[in-house]
């Protein structure tokens, strides 16, 4: 089946809420959203970018706005999609037709539709920096050649952490000298301590 022919039956499948969603369709399709078919569920997107689904369940239905964050949301009508999960995603539930009040609904998608265009939406979260402690005999090891201290410096923080970490986990002296006179060469060839097993 193609995307036109799933939105078909996914409209067109007998269910309890088959007319209430027919109208959520209807509202949607007058805007310039475009019509398409992703997760199992009528998708409609602005310029490739999802806007908002259409979604139909066992006791409900109702509409997911991918940035629903950022809605005014003046009726108090959006849930977090999935509390703790989810950031941007938020769902207007409804329990039966009756609950729908077309100008309203509009509004919502209306506002969805122009947030959109001004490409409002969450960035990406920034990483928290990998924090580590270079143990002593590594340090000493790095300020004696300089070349490998140049080298460690420019390794990935997960990279340097892990060279920390394996040196530091040691218990006896004479196990941290044996692996300071293993890493040193990888740290020279630019290789993470685990990259032989990525």
């Amino acid at each position: 089946m193609d995307k036109s022919e799933k939105i078909e039956a996914y409209y067109g499948e007998e269910h309890d809420y088959k007319k209430a969603i027919g109208i959520l369709r209807d509202l949607v399709l007058k805007t310039n959203l475009e019509e398409t078919y992703k997760w199992n569920f009528p998708t409609y997107t602005l310029d490739g970018k999802n806007v908002l689904s259409i979604c139909k369940f066992k006791k409900h239905f109702g509409i997911w706005f991918f940035n629903g964050v950022f809605l005014s949301d003046k009726k108090k009508v959006l849930q977090n999609a999935q509390e703790g999960k989810t950031q941007a995603m938020r769902h207007w539930k409804f329990n039966s037709i009756d609950e729908i009040v077309e100008k309203i609904v509009s509004a919502y998608i209306n506002e969805a539709i122009e947030n959109q265009k001004k490409g409002i939406q969450l960035g990406p979260k920034k990483k928290t920096p990998v924090s580590f402690k270079i143990p002593p005999e590594l340090k000493v090891a790095l300020e004696k050649d300089a070349n490998a201290n140049k080298l460690f410096k420019k390794l990935a923080p997960y990279n340097q952490k892990e060279y920390s970490e394996y040196i530091a986990s040691a218990k006896q002296d004479k196990t941290k000298d044996s692996r300071l006179a293993k890493i040193l060469p990888m740290i020279k060839e630019g290789k993470g301590l685990n990259d032989k097993y990525k």
